[in-house]
């Protein structure tokens, strides 16, 4: 081939091949991939390479697990010749000048965004939309207070942004108003459809010593340690766990707090007192409590009873804790009833004095005289 030819055939190629500049954004097609570079066919005279750092923030990952051989991509030029006559690109800084372009518009028009927290901060949370940062100050990651944050780690979460400043590197999320626009959404959905008396499941959202907090989907109510049963309750605590499914009734509305119960009327142990509880019924009980004047004794739960100091023995008893100890079981008459009252009477006493005398020991008759045998003289 002559040397015209050859410059000819030259000039053809040279003019195939496209030209280039830093800062033009390129597509290319992926022909090798390692772990910290990727190579592609830009259709330039050169191969284009891109770094692990100028494709994505992520440290020491590999690459060969997130890029294929063959797929397209859209890159940003850095450097035309890298000084070994490769060309630098960059997917990173495309698409972090996508994502703000994204977030800018977001920001102008409150979108809601959808994105996967990268990294847990001591003030916030990291999320990245297309490899640009936004900064969720802890304040505003929930409605309420959050110790740890670690739980949203790899977690996707909305957010809308509230401040949008790229050029200081300031760009603000927002999840907290987007919890509590959903939770006042819920409140008057819940409210609109609730009614005194109405029958419900929640779920225990805290407890403490006076009762528990229940969530009811939209708002809490307040389920009183005295509403928690019929019987006694020592302490809320040991009745219920954070995260347990309760059914409840509601017992008053007013504005936004609801008053719970779990005392509901069709479990009333008064309901047929009358009958289980008339005078002159005999029946075991539990010492529930004691004054110096007497003992209470549980029946069943949410019945009491007075247990009288005079009525606990034949004998003077001081008071009854001399006799009697919480937590023991007793048989009792009951003495009086009080429906309207809700009042009960017992006596052991009584019981006692029931009770048959005590057969009089039988007397010891004496020995017959032995018969006298009168001798002849």
């Amino acid at each position: 081939m002559s040397e015209s030819e050859v410059s000819f055939k030259e000039m053809l190629e040279e003019e195939s091949i496209k030209s280039i500049r830093n800062g033009e954004v390129v597509e290319g097609t992926v022909i090798d991939v390692k772990p910290d570079e990727i190579v592609l066919n830009i259709g330039y005279k050169s191969d284009g390479i891109i770094t692990r750092s100028e494709y994505t923030n992520e440290p020491n990952v590999d690459l060969t697990a997130l890029v294929s051989v063959g797929a397209t991509m859209e890159v940003k030029v850095i450097k035309v010749n890298d000084g070994e006559g490769q060309v630098l690109l960059s997917y990173r800084r495309l698409a972090a000048e996508k994502g703000n372009k994204k977030l800018e518009e977001a920001f102008e028009n409150h979108t809601v965004l959808t994105a996967k927290v990268i990294q847990v901060l001591g003030g916030g949370l990291s999320v990245a939309v297309d490899e640009t940062r936004v900064f969720i100050p802890a304040s505003l990651v929930s409605d309420i207070y959050e110790k740890d944050l670690n739980k949203y780690k790899d977690q996707e979460i909305e957010f809308v942004i509230t401040e949008f400043n790229p050029r200081r590197r300031r760009i603000i999320g927002d999840r907290k108003q987007l919890l509590v626009a959903k939770k006042e959404e819920m409140q008057r959905e819940l409210f609109a459809r609730i009614q005194v008396g109405d029958i419900i499941e929640g779920t225990v959202k805290n407890v403490t010593d006076f009762g528990a907090f229940i969530d009811l989907g939209g708002a809490d109510g307040l389920l009183h340690i005295s509403e928690m049963s019929w019987g006694r309750v020592e302490s809320p605590k040991k009745v219920f766990k954070v995260g347990e499914v309760v059914r409840v009734f509601i017992k008053d509305i007013k504005e936004t707090k609801i008053a719970l119960s779990m005392k509901f009327p069709e479990e009333n142990p008064w309901n047929d007192a009358a009958t289980k509880f008339a005078v002159g019924t005999v029946l075991k009980g539990t010492v529930a409590r004691m004054a110096d004047f007497g003992a209470f004794v549980e029946l069943a739960p949410g019945v009491d009873a007075l247990l009288h100091v005079s009525q606990i023995a034949r004998e003077h008893i001081e008071k009854p804790s001399d006799v009697l100890s919480i937590g023991q079981e007793i048989e009792a008459k009951i003495v009086d009833f009080n429906e309207e009252e809700r009042k009960i009477s017992l006596s052991i006493k009584a019981l006692l004095n029931a009770e048959p005398a005590a057969a009089p020991e039988e007397i010891e008759e004496a020995p017959e005289a032995e018969e006298t045998i009168e001798t002849e003289e």
